[in-house]
């Protein structure tokens, strides 16, 4: 067979095999036992350059020395030669087949993993409550799943009776199955009879019982994994939130560890109306002072402490008579200078 018939030598790439190996076999396929000189002369290219295409086949295996002439090369038959190289890329191209296939099912487990994430995520981390009967349907709910610790900031002041009664058998399963309670509420509920009459009875039922002067809104924990919120903190029963994110329940559990740490225990008797070495300022008007400080209204204020409007304006124009301040402000820096402000920080 004369040189350059028949082949397509660019065919043969995908064994590995280059276009000048392919040229140089095919030559020595044509003339068996031919020397460099000869395959140079019959290809006209350079010595060096059949000695580099003859390496390679060399190294593929298709072609060898020459048992009887030394110097000469001898074509191992394509046969042979290049059914090995093809079956060492078909072994290759099946095993690269098989980490695909493994690769593909390990994608796939990953897709999966995110999306259950994902539905999580959009499930559970925000839900949404309208009306004070379906609040308290979910609160019932997570009540009963409740297995551990229950945490509430009462806030509001005076509890209404209807959230009296309502909560009494909640709060007698949680302390008939073990679980923690701990309450705060604000002073103001010393000012209604019935409220601390209903404090009296979760603390003799296992609810550890605190007072604060000043609370950010009503909130129930659960576990520490979820927490209700109301919407609109002035109006409880518009709505609420169910919030089951992590980075927001270890925000609130943090919130509540510090109020509580500086709320007094509930003893049935009202806490004494000034901060021990301050005889100068109510725990209830340093409370006014520190919230009016930060710019909030007298309604957020009054919210805060439970009590009413006009009760809060009263106790902040008795403030600022008796600092002497012509403004809010002016009062807030005269009761820093006079250490009013000093002592335990309220929300």
């Amino acid at each position: 067979m004369e040189i350059g018939e028949g082949w397509g030598t660019y065919m043969l790439e995908p064994l590995g095999i280059g276009p000048r190996a392919a040229e140089v076999y095919r030559a020595v396929l044509g003339r068996p036992n031919s020397d460099v000189e000869s395959l140079a002369e019959a290809l006209g290219w350079n010595v060096e350059q059949v000695r580099s295409a003859l390496d390679e086949c060399v190294r593929l295996l298709l072609v060898k020395p020459s048992w009887d002439s030394p110097g000469r090369v001898r074509p191992v038959s394509p046969e042979v030669g290049l059914q090995a190289l093809l079956a060492r890329q078909e072994s290759e191209l099946l095993e690269r087949q098989q980490k695909i296939t493994e690769t593909r099912v390990e994608v796939a487990r990953f897709i999966d993993e995110y999306t259950e994430v994902q539905q999580k995520l959009r499930s559970f981390l925000v839900e949404r409550l309208t009306g004070i009967e379906e609040i308290r349907s979910r609160i019932e709910e997570l009540t009963q799943d409740c297995s551990s610790e229950l945490l509430t900031f009462a806030a509001g002041g005076r509890q209404a009776e209807a959230s009296r009664q309502a909560s009494r058998p909640l709060l007698e399963d949680l302390a008939a199955r073990g679980v923690v309670m701990r309450s705060i509420y604000l002073d103001s509920v010393h000012n209604d009879p019935a409220t601390v009459e209903h404090l009296r009875w979760l603390h003799t039922h296992g609810d550890q019982v605190r007072t604060t002067p000043s609370l950010p809104s009503r909130m129930l924990l659960f576990d520490r994994t979820h927490v209700v919120l109301p919407i609109d903190p002035d109006d409880s029963a518009s709505g609420a939130l169910v919030l089951s994110g992590a980075g927001v329940i270890t925000a609130l559990c943090e919130l509540f560890d510090r109020i509580w740490d500086s709320a007094v225990p509930f003893s049935g008797y009202r806490p004494p109306s000034r901060e021990p070495g301050n005889e100068s300022l109510s725990v209830q008007e340093q409370a006014v002072l520190r919230l009016l400080s930060e710019g909030l209204t007298d309604e957020v204020v009054a919210r805060k402490l439970g009590i009413s409007v006009r009760t809060g304006r009263r106790i902040t124009a008795d403030l600022m008579g008796r600092l002497g301040a012509r403004s809010r402000f002016q009062a807030g820096l005269r009761a820093v200078q006079l250490g009013w402000l000093e002592g335990p920080e309220t929300v």
